[in-house]
């Protein structure tokens, strides 16, 4: 299932506009069956459940380089993504941040290309956690709060007539994330309920005013 969602995924981002340029050669989705295979290979047991990779090298030939140039950022991001998708489906853990990094290599032919999988740690030894904003932009939980609020001191800074100018922070807890209501005004959400603190889990999904957030551990 987690591989159908990853390769559901990619070939939406490829429709349309990128079509064209994607006929005939290597496939986007070719990418991510061999990216999804390397965390499924590579996973390992640890202190709270399996552990996955969360850092990928994807070489391409020259050609296939130029073919995508024009969004391989594009790529890259949209392959975190549906790296985390499918972490998430099969209930694998990372250790440290999603990194996908996309190169060439001059002595690959057409249509060859590897992908190398690592786990690697995050930089202060925590595990991977962060907010996804309105606009998909993501936002790393590290080891200082995240406060959410429309003053522009605010880590997230939200346009939203009914949040509050410090209305709730997202810290971590331990091995834990919890949010807590800054005595807003209109008060802060997890999936619906009303909460002064909570511990997230992942998916939960963070209401401030009238903006969603997500929490997402993988």
């Amino acid at each position: 299932m987690g591989l159908q969602q990853f390769e559901q995924r990619i070939e939406r981002l490829f429709e349309g506009a990128f079509s064209k340029a994607l006929r005939g050669g290597l496939q986007p989705v070719e990418i991510g069956r061999r990216l999804t295979r390397e965390m499924d290979l590579m996973r390992r047991v640890g202190v709270r459940g399996l552990i996955s990779p969360n850092v990928f090298a994807v070489t391409l030939s020259a050609a296939d380089a130029a073919r995508f140039e024009s969004f391989l950022d594009a790529l890259a991001r949209e392959l975190g993504d549906a790296a985390r998708e499918h972490a998430r489906t099969e209930g694998y853990e990372f250790i440290g941040p999603v990194e996908v990094e996309i190169q060439s290599d001059a002595s690959l032919k057409a249509g060859r290309y590897t992908v190398r999988a690592q786990i690697r740690e995050g930089a202060l030894g925590l595990p991977a956690a962060s907010l996804i904003l309105p606009d998909g932009s993501r936002i790393g939980l590290e080891s200082e709060p995240v406060v959410i609020g429309r003053m522009p001191e605010c880590t997230v800074v939200l346009n939203d007539a009914n949040v509050s100018r410090r209305h709730a922070e997202v810290k971590r807890q331990g091995s834990d994330v919890v949010v807590v209501d800054l005595q807003s005004t209109n008060g802060t959400r997890v999936n619906g309920l009303p909460i002064r603190e909570r511990v997230l889990a992942d998916g939960d999904d963070i209401t401030v005013g009238t903006t969603i957030l997500r929490f997402q551990t993988s």
